[in-house]
């Protein structure tokens, strides 16, 4: 059983940035692809970007490619997301998710609590 949990939200202004981290826990090798996703207040959650564990590639949704980063540090099994120049529509719970197998970026087998993030102007 793998689990993941986020921490680094917080409150920051438009044009700041900050920085997200998901702790693996129980198998990170079992697990083909880390993501990160996002839910407004009132939105459906929405695939922000994610990482193929074999291969290191990365993949963004288009409205923060460019100012999203996503890594992972195999030796310390964390899942990084790097924020920069934030909106206000940014703003959102982010989780953090594992797949164990290719899929579609909605199919997701494990799902961190969740990690607020404020972005103010």
């Amino acid at each position: 059983q793998v689990h993941v949990e986020e921490s680094g939200g917080g409150l920051v202004q438009v044009g700041g940035s900050l920085r997200l981290s998901c702790a693996v826990s129980g198998g990170i090798f079992a697990i083909h692809y880390f993501s990160w996703h996002r839910a407004a207040p009132g939105e459906r959650r929405e695939w922000v970007a994610g990482i193929t564990f074999a291969t290191s590639e990365a993949n963004y949704a288009g409205n923060v490619k460019g100012r999203f980063t996503v890594s992972m540090d195999n030796a310390k099994s964390t899942l990084y997301l790097q924020m920069n120049n934030l909106k206000p529509e940014d703003t959102a719970v982010y989780y953090c998710a594992a797949t164990h197998r290719p899929a579609p970026v909605d199919i997701v087998d494990y799902w961190g609590q969740g990690t607020q993030v404020t972005v103010s102007s």
